[in-house]
């Protein structure tokens, strides 16, 4: 199957209206892909079809369908490994004795695709904060724009190369329970959790200040003015004083005033400027 260049373009404006990923010329082999498995699952006959069907109802569902597939969801169990152990030694400590007047903690993990990502803090805050979960408030936010890969986190399920990516023999015989060719994270660390279908730049959604986010590899696919944006809208999210992961080759630098670059370990964070007193109230993440 082929992409005409005019449908092409369509697709690039779709995308980028609906999810601000700019989809470079020359993509067209990523759209294809992207593309076959609707168009196939529509009974089309070309991709010139599934444009045609795209550029007549502009309320139309499949106009999601179509922003959704072209979204990258890479991700896997404890990631890169490093910003977990800083999470483990530095974070989770520091907020611990910040927070101690609230005795809460709220992290969103932003462009959670699958889920791994949440459910990897939410088993190292089992094994390494068990007390924290029982006498604190400790919520963890999970968002995506695919309703597609919600449905699969929300379920906890995962294939064997799923589970074999990051994730230690340990956790996987403590935290699931094998079901056929799956495995099924446990209810309890499934209960920790919260997945909502959330579009990063949606006007009407504010979410609840947060003392941790994790968006990584995420903004990297968005144009200069997109990546300021969400930086602008996750940094307001934050508590004074709170915590931004981003993905290793990515910077808030020239994007964000008010996020500074904190290496902890072999991992750098970016801090949302704070009051230099410990606060005991909640704050709305605004300046």
């Amino acid at each position: 199957m082929t992409l005409l260049q005019g449908d092409f373009d369509f697709i690039r404006d779709l995308v980028f209206r609906r999810t601000s990923i700019v989809l470079e010329p020359g993509k067209e082999y990523l759209a294809v892909t992207r593309l076959e498995p609707i168009r196939r699952s529509l009974g089309m006959r070309s991709l010139a079809e599934l444009v045609v069907a795209l550029r007549a109802d502009p309320r139309s569902p499949l106009l999601d369908q179509v922003a959704e597939a072209m979204t990258t969801n890479e991700t896997s169990f404890f990631r890169d490994t490093h910003p977990f152990e800083s999470l483990r030694t530095d974070v989770i400590p520091e907020l611990i004795e910040r927070n101690k007047g609230l005795r809460t903690i709220r992290i969103w993990s932003a462009g959670c695709a699958t889920g791994q990502e949440p459910y990897s803090i939410a088993m190292l805050l089992r094994e390494d904060f068990p007390a924290l979960l029982t006498t604190w408030t400790v919520q963890i936010l999970a968002t995506d724009v695919s309703a597609t890969v919600l449905a699969q986190a929300r379920e906890g399920r995962y294939g064997q190369l799923e589970v074999n990516r990051g994730l230690p023999a340990k956790l996987l015989v403590k935290y699931f329970k094998r079901d056929g060719l799956h495995w099924y994270i446990d209810e309890s660390t499934r209960h920790m959790v919260t997945f909502e279908r959330q579009n990063l730049f949606s006007s009407v959604w504010t979410p609840a200040p947060m003392d941790i986010v994790f968006l990584r590899n995420v903004a990297i696919y968005f144009s200069e003015a997109g990546k300021r944006e969400t930086l602008s809208r996750v940094k307001n999210a934050l508590r004074p004083g709170g915590y931004l992961l981003l993905g290793a080759s990515e910077t808030a630098m020239n994007h964000a005033e008010g996020l500074h670059r904190t290496p902890l370990g072999k991992t750098t964070w970016y801090r949302k400027e704070a009051p230099s007193a410990l606060y005991t109230s909640d704050h709305t993440g605004g300046e």
